[in-house]
């Protein structure tokens, strides 16, 4: 019996500490950026002494490497990503350089794109998702379920390049706004960038006929955000995993400096504006990996592809710590990524599958 009281008063105890934790927090709005299949080694590395040479995927070797080359890692990857590399590492998180054994892994066995984005956004690997096809995400995503809480109802949406995300997320049943694809927006009445944006999308012939050029779907969101002021979004961003698959290396690199340039853009505007400045976190991560040996491997990803499994996360905002490049031995996984945006929120996330932990490493305290 005593025993019993003794496990109660440390259950109460520990909750009370998680919701004192919980409540101090700054965040109130959570931007979710996915990169697709963006390896973790141009993130940490920056380009690829083995491709950015190759003749075999990059059209112009010299002129690329008077772009991108530098002689150390450093500069490299300071190249590619300046954003992240002068401003998350400076003020957020970066977990996943394995160089330093800092590990982060997808659970799923499938390492591609919509088992990836399951397991992103419900933090739960389902083997019933096994493919890339348009069907209905059985599983209440982070975004539904946040959706479903009175103080978030109707301030949650998703943009994203790729035509499948309206099936992730499930759009019929959440409820959820999910610009994706190559729709246009008719969230009336129109700004003028939206009517721009609208005219101009079918005039630019997109190079895939699933995707469409991030361009687009960046600025959709950026319309959203500045009209609507939502407290959660996703917005994906498509274009390196499908330029890898076509075997344009010197794309995949531009696509990925660009991606960095949007992002610093979503923040530079987060960082301006009152309802987000010094209350908004940007969680940031990709689907799945690539693969590396041998090297034609980088165009693919999968089963098959050894190192697909591996991935990156990093983090920026008021409640993160300035840790920058995480270089001690560790283990993460995709899953904890829904539980994590919904504890930024103060929410306690469920859908009826054992969830991934939060990944406690983004906040100060928790």
């Amino acid at each position: 019996m005593i025993k019993q009281k003794l496990l109660l008063a440390l259950a109460l105890m520990l909750t009370f500490c998680k919701v004192q934790a919980q409540s101090s927090l700054k965040t109130e709005n959570v931007i979710l950026i996915t990169l697709d299949g963006l390896r973790w080694q141009e993130l940490f590395t920056g380009a690829d002494a083995k491709l950015v040479g190759n003749k075999e995927y990059v059209g112009n070797p010299e002129a690329l490497k008077k772009e991108f080359w530098a002689g150390s890692a450093k500069e490299r990857r300071q190249i590619l990503m300046p954003f992240f590399w002068s401003v998350i590492a400076q003020k957020g998180v970066l977990y996943g350089n394995r160089h330093f054994e800092n590990f982060v892994n997808v659970k799923n066995d499938y390492w591609f794109s919509y088992p990836g984005y399951n397991e992103i956004l419900t933090g739960y690997p389902d083997e019933k998702i096994n493919s890339n096809d348009k069907v209905d995400n059985p599983n209440v995503t982070v975004l539904e379920f946040i959706n479903q809480q009175k103080r978030f109802k109707n301030k949650v949406a998703a943009f994203g390049s790729w035509d499948v995300f309206p099936y992730i997320h499930n759009e019929k049943r959440s409820k959820i706004p999910v610009n994706a694809g190559f729709r246009t927006s008719k969230d009336k009445p129109l700004s003028q960038k939206e009517k721009f944006l609208n005219e101009l999308q079918p005039q630019v012939p997109s190079p895939w006929g699933s995707v469409r050029l991030d361009a687009f779907t960046h600025h959709y969101a950026m319309e959203y955000l500045k009209k609507h002021q939502p407290k959660l979004v996703h917005i994906a961003y498509g274009e390196t995993d499908d330029f890898a698959h076509d075997g344009e290396y010197d794309a995949y690199l531009k696509s990925t400096r660009q991606t960095d340039a949007f992002i610093k853009e979503v923040w530079d505007w987060v960082q301006s504006h009152p309802n987000y400045k010094n209350k908004t976190t940007l969680l940031i991560t990709t689907d799945h990996g690539r693969g590396t040996e041998p090297l034609k491997t980088w165009k693919h990803h999968g089963k098959s592809q050894k190192g697909s499994d591996e991935i990156w996360i990093a983090a920026i905002g008021p409640d993160t710590p300035a840790l920058g490049e995480v270089k001690e031995k560790g283990q993460l996984f995709q899953n904890q990524v829904a539980q994590t945006v919904a504890a930024f929120l103060g929410v306690e996330y469920t859908n009826g599958h054992k969830i991934g932990e939060v990944l406690s490493g983004l906040f100060k305290s928790l």
